[in-house]
């Protein structure tokens, strides 16, 4: 597999517990089980090999700085160039919620276009570790990594699931068919239209009826987005299933990038996914974990 990687804030990899050198201290052993490629835009690139960290992995490739076009390679890259040589499979982007760059044309195109691809577009610290074990289960590797348990405790945790309303179906149907591993959350939410559909599918399921199994918000447009961005802020928020439709002009778009914003602050706590395919791969694997570590 092959991702594009980029650090794009200096503070993300200038000190030795920057956010880039905490994932990869987590996750170097699964980046070399995997054979992960990792196409790193150039600064990126020269602090992980000045840090002395992925040596000799032969995945490790350089791409120009971003200033000479590196990032918009990688979005080229997820659409697809030159068949399979030149093709990522999606893209770890460790955002600063208050770095200009990551609303740079090209920053926003490389996460349109892994969504439009239905491929991991990977923004915190704590998504980058869960894909790595996720991809690990998914690999039939020995045994789970433990040191992933704490991303896995879905008893102890809130997940939050957000479509816009071309998604609303997708969702539902994500919810259904997945309704045993979202049922061991200790809490869902969601914002209003969305949560009465879940609670309504749940209810079909055999969920207490009158009880609802998700928590409702206000509306994404009346300040739902807002309501759940403060959750994820207080830590009480763990995960975020959030199906963008990349196609439309959203009108309350502030909303929607206060939510993002909130989860890329907490960096290593929260988890977002942004796309049908990958929550079902994630489920899938949360799904054999759970199985692995009962024995």
């Amino acid at each position: 597999m092959r991702l594009g990687l980029t650090a794009a804030n200096r503070l993300h990899h200038a000190t030795e517990d920057a956010a880039l050198f905490r994932w990869l201290r987590a996750c170097e052993p699964g980046i070399r089980e995997l054979g992960l490629e990792l196409h790193a835009v150039g600064r990126t690139h020269d602090a992980i090999a000045a840090a002395g960290m992925l040596a000799g992995h032969a995945g490790l490739k350089r791409y120009p700085y971003g200033r000479e076009g590196g990032l918009m390679k990688l979005v080229a890259e997820v659409v697809g160039m030159e068949g399979d040589a030149r093709t990522l499979d999606g893209a770890i982007y460790l955002i600063d919620p208050v770095d200009p760059s990551s609303i740079f044309p090209e920053a926003v195109a490389l996460k349109r276009q892994c969504v439009i691809h239905g491929k991991p577009f990977i923004s915190t610290v704590a998504s980058a570790r869960d894909w790595i074990e996720n991809e690990r289960i998914h690999a039939g590797l020995p045994a789970p990594d433990p040191r992933a348990d704490h991303l896995h405790a879905f008893e102890s945790q809130t997940v939050a699931l957000i479509a816009h309303d071309a998604m609303k179906p997708q969702m539902l149907a994500f919810a259904s068919e997945h309704y045993d591993v979202l049922s061991r959350f200790a809490r869902r939410v969601a914002t209003g239209t969305t949560g009465q559909r879940l609670n309504e599918m749940a209810w079909s399921r055999g969920w207490p009826q009158g009880t609802p199994w998700v928590h409702r918000f206000l509306s994404g447009p009346m300040g739902g987005d807002a309501q759940i961005a403060d959750l994820v802020l207080e830590h009480r928020c763990q995960r975020a299933v959030f199906f963008e439709d990349p196609h439309v002009a959203r009108q309350h778009e502030a909303d929607i990038q206060l939510l993002e914003r909130a989860v890329t602050t907490v960096t290593d706590e929260a988890v977002c996914i942004t796309s049908p395919v990958v929550a079902a791969r994630w489920v899938a694997a949360a799904r054999r974990r759970a199985q692995l570590r009962a024995g």
